[in-house]
């Protein structure tokens, strides 16, 4: 079930009846119901992905359970050890194993040993990527004693299925999240209106930004050999800010629907574009999945400990992975990588953590320099993003290769200024609304209430002239 989609508008307002006044005297009642809610959610889509993930949440539930009654080591990490593998084993199954038969097969061809490679036609289950690292996170957090397991199986499965999240995160940590179902939520006007706030935002991102960008993006990318160079640097930076608007769309209306049923999602995006330096990129793009790295591999495996090259191993690991996460394709693991080569000089002269702060914090304009750095950072991410878009890397190399060929001076071969200004308007917005959660979060708040709303009023508008068929979140594959 898409957010912008007719069924989610019939959908939402009938279990935010039920939740709020029909089962609201009751907590239990009300975590049973958002649990009903959220597989009837994920089941829309083929209600075979249901089975998967109540195995795969089963196992960490349990294992949790053995976990903390067991008072010695070895038995602790053999559960912790069922616990992970169960997890990665269905993730590699389903997203990975055709992946590395092909490579493997491949590979023998290449030295002159033709193999026929074995695969299946696996059809991957929505959201898979999300809440396996959400339910690993849980078990390992129980291990290391920082969270008491759950004896209720209705209140954990209400966390790992939890609707507004489910699908393409915020990646929530049971520290964060699951005590929220212990607690009786209260009706907050001011949260609600907070929420719906967020939740237009997300939709105009996703709908007006987002998928008209697509329109452009896609047309030049599947017909890059057609188009001269001026025409691909646009096509490149149109999906820039369509994966953005896309995915922190997504994110805005998740934590915003979960604000409307009282309870509060981890910040997922950071206004990234506005960032100085690729490790200030990293620190506001997709936080939740970030800070599960760090958390759970980059600490573990010694982080900024140790000499020189163990820290050079850790960031190559760590980004590597990433780039196998986000999907079984080596244009995943490049774009990893060459993010992991662009963090590289900032690790080594240890000036990865110098821009902490919000870019021209209190000031209408950055500096020259903090300009510079921002455009630059663009730059470099909008390259990584051509490997991130393209098939193959043949693709990704041929698309930059054309890019600077003569052609780069030729006007672009079409340009839909429409989506530009649309564009344009929405990095004013996000510039103005950076120092806050989301974007239009205080925006016109003290203005007239005729002017706030004539501005609410014009996005919905916007939304409702943009929105054709409902497209698919882009982080639905991963």
């Amino acid at each position: 079930m898409l957010f912008n989609s007719i069924d989610f508008a019939i959908f939402f307002p009938i279990v935010f009846f039920l939740y709020w006044f029909v089962a609201n005297k009751n907590l239990k009642a009300q975590n049973f119901l958002l649990v009903v809610a959220s597989f009837i959610f994920y089941g829309w889509w083929d209600w075979r992905f249901l089975i998967l993930m109540v195995v795969s949440a089963s196992v960490d539930f349990f294992s949790a359970i053995y976990i903390s009654r067991a008072t010695d080591k070895i038995k602790r990490r053999t559960f912790l050890a069922v616990s992970i593998f169960t997890n990665l084993a269905i993730l590699f199954f389903f997203k990975y194993f055709n992946f590395f038969t092909e490579s493997f097969a491949s590979a023998f061809q290449f030295f002159g040993y033709p193999l026929t490679s074995f695969t299946f036609k696996i059809v991957l289950p929505v959201g898979i990527s999300f809440y396996t690292f959400q339910a690993m996170s849980y078990s390992i957090d129980v291990y290391r004693d920082k969270l008491n397991p759950t004896k209720s199986i209705v209140d954990y499965f209400a966390f790992i299925s939890f609707f507004p999240q489910l699908v393409a995160g915020p990646i929530e940590r049971a520290t964060h999240l699951l005590p929220q179902f212990y607690t009786k939520r209260i009706f907050s006007y001011e949260k609600s209106i907070d929420g719906l706030r967020q939740i237009l935002w997300g939709l105009f991102k996703k709908i007006v930004i987002a998928d008209r960008c697509a329109e452009y993006a896609n047309a030049v990318f599947n017909n890059y050999q057609n188009y001269s160079g001026s025409t691909l640097i646009f096509g490149a930076v149109f999906f820039a800010f369509q994966i953005y608007a896309d995915f922190s769309g997504y994110s805005d209306i998740a934590i915003g629907t979960a604000r409307l049923f009282g309870f509060s999602l981890m910040r997922n995006f950071s206004f990234p574009y506005f960032s100085r330096d690729i490790a200030e990129f990293w620190r506001r793009w997709h936080i939740s999945l970030s800070t599960w790295f760090r958390d759970y591999l980059y600490v573990p495996l010694g982080g900024n400990k140790g000499d020189q090259w163990m820290k050079i191993r850790n960031i190559f690991i760590v980004f590597t992975v990433s780039g196998l996460w986000h999907g079984a394709n080596w244009t995943f693991l490049v774009w990893g990588l060459l993010n992991a080569i662009y963090f590289l000089p900032l690790l080594l002269l240890n000036k990865n953590r110098s821009n902490l702060d919000t870019v021209a914090q209190g000031r209408a304009l950055p500096s020259f320099s903090d300009f510079s750095k921002i455009i630059g950072t663009f730059l470099l991410t909008t390259v990584a993003w051509i490997f991130f878009r393209s098939e193959t890397i043949r693709d990704a190399f041929q698309y930059i290769n054309n890019i600077f060929s003569y052609s780069i001076f030729q006007p672009p071969s079409f340009l839909p200024i429409a989506t530009v200004v649309l564009i344009l308007v929405f990095i004013l917005v996000e510039w103005l609304g950076r120092e806050e959660q989301f974007a239009i979060q205080k925006l016109g708040l003290e203005w007239r209430k005729s002017y706030r709303f004539l501005v609410y009023y014009s996005i919905v508008l916007l939304i409702f002239i943009s929105h054709g068929k409902d497209q698919q979140f882009i982080y639905f594959q991963f």
